[in-house]
């Protein structure tokens, strides 16, 4: 539990003014073959300082944290900021400042032994050694992180956050007919939360590893695709990532200033009138709690939620203080940092295409020939909004039916032009919390979706 430190510093604080403490500390255990192939435990943290005069941030940052660091990385903030604004001179006016006295607190951090991984991971991999001695690798590992912070800002807002996560990933290799190695990779469990909230009995998630064989085995036996503009339905899990990467970050407002597609497509349709897409912040529409809430960003702006697309048009950007003043636009808690020596930069939360009326099944019934994409290995996309995705699960869709499992491919296509095609939604709901974004610094994210029926265009063999 990280001391405070900080808030004893706020009568002296003017202007704006953020101190950050914060502890990130992570565990990662993963077994191959029966071997131990990783045990790691790391553990950084520190505190910084970020001073805005007049259109420019000052910022220091130390790995030590008490009052004398906390008064050092103030001072040398200040003077840095004193320094670029004497040179830049980009006279800009203060940054507007918001409703103070916001305090949020949260629950203190738990931490679980290293032995407790190892011994979940050791017995979920004797559980596959001994039903599935024909796989030719089997990798199983536990992965956890997690940010606690401390926040004092000059306008009043207080905020403590423990953000941990943890998840179990599965990794399996056979060989093909053909002699080619055939793999599957998946999340298969985890979230918001420690090793103890999750991960106590292995035997609970043996099904789920039987789920992940059965797969690898179909898709051992899977032809390859055929190149070409396809209509294919999307599973939640690559609209979640759609939603990311190809959308997203191109709404970024610091990228929108740098010349995203976006920045020109405001107010305009950038998809059929079926999408709706959302960066939450902490509560989702039925009332639970997203993937991984943000009450108050690292700017000390209360968090609340961004609407992006609406009804297919794009109605707003997701924006820090500064960007957010430029554009005219109310910030909505979006500026975070991943390390305490990193500033706030603008970032996702949790990222989702809402949900439409239709059934999965009817989705694939209305295409006659096209595909039905499950699970994804990659992702990437530019400002442009151009993206590619590599498929690493998935199904040929025949006269409206589901045929033969398909070997590893990848699927493009421009976001806001492929968005467009979207038809079909189905009205259930997937999130994830097991990403990391790597927008200049790592960050956990959330991202959710329905179904998505449209055209992409897929690699062949």
């Amino acid at each position: 539990m990280l001391k405070d430190y900080l808030s004893s510093f706020a009568p002296q604080l003017h202007g704006h003014v953020e101190l950050r403490a914060q502890m990130s500390t992570s565990h990662a255990v993963a077994m191959l073959n029966g071997d131990l192939q990783s045990n790691a435990r790391a553990q950084q943290g520190g505190v910084s300082a970020r001073v805005y005069r007049n259109g420019v941030y000052g910022f220091a940052s130390a790995v030590e944290y008490d009052e004398e660091s906390v008064r050092r990385v103030l001072k040398a903030a200040e003077e840095n900021a004193l320094f670029l604004d004497a040179r830049v001179k980009k006279n800009r006016p203060a940054l507007p400042v918001l409703p103070s006295g916001m305090v949020a607190k949260d629950k203190e951090y738990i931490e679980v032994p290293q032995k407790d991984y190892i011994e979940f991971v050791r017995a979920a991999d004797d559980y596959l050694k001994r039903k599935y001695p024909s796989l030719v690798s089997r990798r199983v590992m536990l992965r956890h992180d997690c940010m606690e912070k401390l926040l004092t800002v000059s306008d009043g807002t207080n905020s403590h956050s423990v953000r941990p996560r943890t998840h179990l990933v599965v990794q399996f290799t056979v060989d093909a007919p053909d002699g080619m190695p055939v793999e599957i990779f998946n999340v298969i469990g985890g979230g918001e939360g420690v090793l103890t909230d999750y991960f106590t009995d292995p035997s609970k998630y043996y099904e789920k590893m039987d789920e992940q064989v059965e797969l690898l085995m179909k898709k051992r036996e899977g032809v390859f695709t055929n190149a070409g503009l396809k209509d294919v339905v999307l599973a939640p899990a690559l609209a979640g990532i759609l939603a990311h990467e190809a959308v997203g970050h191109t709404v970024e407002a610091d990228l929108v200033l740098g010349g995203s597609v976006a920045a020109h497509s405001l107010g305009k349709r950038v998809a059929t009138d079926l999408i709706t897409m959302v960066d939450y912040a902490h509560t989702l529409p039925d009332g639970s709690r997203a993937p991984l809430p943000v009450y108050v960003d690292d700017e000390g702006t209360p968090a609340s939620d961004e609407i992006l697309i609406k009804d297919g048009i794009l109605v707003g950007y997701m924006n820090s203080r500064e960007t957010a003043q430029h554009f005219g636009m109310e910030p909505h808690g979006n500026a975070r940092g991943y390390a305490y020596s990193d500033e706030p930069l603008i970032r996702m939360r949790n990222t989702a295409i809402l949900p439409g009326k239709d059934k999965l099944e009817d989705m694939i019934a209305a295409i006659d020939d096209g595909y039905y994409f499950t699970q994804t290995n990659n992702g990437q996309a530019d400002t442009t909004g151009e993206f590619m995705f590599g498929i690493m699960m998935g199904y040929e869709i025949k006269n409206g039916k589901l045929g033969r499992a398909v070997r590893d491919t990848t699927i493009s296509g421009v976001a806001f032009q492929m968005l467009q095609t979207v038809d079909m939604l189905s009205d259930d709901m997937v999130w994830s919390c097991s990403g990391t974004c790597g927008k200049k610094q790592p960050m956990p994210v959330g991202m959710g979706g329905p179904a998505v029926k449209c055209k992409v265009n897929v690699a062949g063999k």
